[in-house]
């Protein structure tokens, strides 16, 4: 059976659990909604939701500095405890983000942060090549959506493939931490200097 987006939007809204882990429990259930959340909640991707509401008061600043000396990234991770904050694996996963900050270079923490004047420019662009490569107008609208969402994860720190792992984007490395872990992890903020 083929599962539709649909299907695995509304298990990733009812779960939190990854894009990705959601279509493979609906694959592994032939599109049962019901059996991929049970599959989810053994493997522990739907508890990364629930940790989700809890406080993230406590954490660490990572840093990472290029060879080169030219990029320096600077990433608060926040955790619920102290103990947390303190362990070997946790402050790990806030270096390699660093390093992913200064590798991916991404300007906005999620997609819904780039501004829409960015877009609008962009647009603009996108506009102009679909001319160029002779595109039918009824259809710019379609392509347009498309190209932006693109556009919008390109920018997002959350949703690019993490470099260490393309497979996963960090957002989902996140939630793989949590579930490892057992508390709330959140990616608080970063700065990426650059010369």
């Amino acid at each position: 059976m083929t599962v539709t987006v649909e299907q695995i939007k509304q298990l990733r809204a009812d779960t939190g659990a990854s894009m990705m882990a959601c279509k493979n429990a609906l694959q592994e259930t032939d599109g049962d909604a019901d059996k991929a959340l049970d599959i989810l909640r053994k493997k522990g991707e739907a508890k990364a939701a629930k940790r989700a509401e809890r406080s993230t008061g406590q954490g660490v600043i990572a840093s990472y500095i290029h060879s080169n000396n030219k990029i320096g990234v600077l990433v608060h991770l926040g955790c619920e405890t102290d103990f947390v904050a303190k362990n070997e694996d946790f402050q790990t996963l806030a270096r390699d983000i660093a390093m992913h900050v200064a590798a991916a270079g991404p300007l906005y923490l999620t997609p819904d942060e780039v501004p829409a004047e960015l877009i609008d420019k962009e647009k603009e662009i996108w506009k102009d090549q679909l001319k160029n490569e002779g595109k039918p107008e009824k259809i710019w609208d379609k392509i347009m959506e498309g190209k932006e969402n693109k556009f919008r994860e390109e920018m997002a720190l959350l949703t690019q493939p993490f470099v260490k792992n393309p497979d996963i984007t960090v957002e989902e490395l996140l939630k793989e931490a949590i579930t490892k872990i057992g508390e709330n992890i959140k990616l608080e903020k970063f700065v990426r200097y650059s010369i």
